[in-house]
């Protein structure tokens, strides 16, 4: 028989997937917490994608959670070590039996994919979809979650409303367990980028350190030391907020920040004469001090502008 719940529910996670990919891409990968509460209609129903609560389902869907979400400062101490490609995910409170807890263990025995949102600052958040649970340790009260291939979990309505199951178990094979391990380690390269970024741009007030230019979209957090090095840490200290015309030119050392905060622009730039853009946007910048975040913990570290400041006049 049929089951029309079933059928509801998984047209409401696909909406709901359909719905966040498209905000991922208006808001590049981090979505606020208005966006989220407020969700997306589905039916004539309002479907919030969160509310206080970590785990959460919506009025819309009868059993099973739809998301869950780490907040930037989370008591629960959730692991994104991600050791195996799987992540650990606490329980709600210290009852097993929650209901909430029970409406993970159903997602995890009926294979149903929920979307996980990582707090990285004050009310943004950066989602993962779809993502299952996969495992269940009541001794250390944690799931262990598991983000699969987008591809896997599209299957056809029809299919799931003869009864059939919607998700294809996971494969065994050593092929599939990289992959899932490749996923994570993107999802937590992307968290500590967007995290990084929004410490940043947080630090600088929102406005390029060079040029003062306020436009949230046109700025990025440029690493003074780059991250792959061993001090090159995510750290407000080892970054600068820069519009993405000044990012462009401090990365190719076109200009540089010396270590007394201070603007200096490449010799032969200087010498060279190519319109309004070159003299306004970098020639005209030469000799400035930079802005300063006001706490004195966040200004850029003087070792390491020193460092990229060497490499600066290496480069001619």
């Amino acid at each position: 028989m049929p089951d029309p719940g079933a059928d509801r529910d998984l047209r409401v996670r696909l909406a709901a997937f359909e719905w966040l990919r498209g905000q991922a891409d208006l808001y590049d990968g981090v979505l606020p917490w208005t966006v989220l509460s407020k969700g997306f209609e589905f039916e004539g129903a309002r479907v919030p994608l969160a509310s206080m609560q970590g785990i959460f389902k919506p009025k819309v869907l009868p059993e099973i959670p739809l998301t869950i979400r780490t907040a930037s400062h989370d008591p629960y101490h959730d692991d994104l070590a991600g050791d195996g490609g799987v992540l650990r995910y606490a329980y709600r409170g210290d009852d097993p039996w929650h209901r909430d807890n029970r409406g993970l263990r159903l997602a995890m025995e009926r294979r149903v994919p929920l979307i996980y949102l990582y707090g990285i600052a004050e009310g943004k958040y950066v989602p993962a979809w779809p993502v299952l649970i996969v495992g269940d340790d009541p001794a250390k009260k944690m799931f262990t979650v598991q983000i699969e291939e987008s591809a896997r979990l599209r299957p056809d309505v029809s299919r799931t409303a003869e009864g059939r199951q919607p998700l294809e178990p996971p494969a065994l094979d050593a092929g599939a367990d990289a992959r899932r391990s490749y996923i994570t380690r993107a999802f937590q390269a992307r968290l500590h980028q967007r995290a990084f970024r929004e410490r940043v741009l947080g630090a600088y007030k929102t406005q390029c350190a060079l040029c003062r230019l306020r436009h949230e979209e046109l700025l990025d957090a440029a690493h003074i030391i780059g991250d792959t090095e061993a001090d090159g840490e995510p750290v407000i200290p080892n970054g600068l907020a820069l519009c993405k015309l000044h990012h462009a030119a401090y990365d190719r050392h076109f200009l540089t920040v010396t270590p007394t905060y201070v603007i200096e622009v490449r010799p032969s730039i200087l010498a060279e004469d190519d319109g309004p853009m070159l003299l306004h946007g970098l020639k005209e910048m030469h000799g400035r001090g930079i802005y300063l975040p006001h706490h004195r913990e966040h200004h850029p570290d003087r070792e390491r502008l020193e460092r990229r400041y060497r490499r600066f006049r290496a480069a001619g």
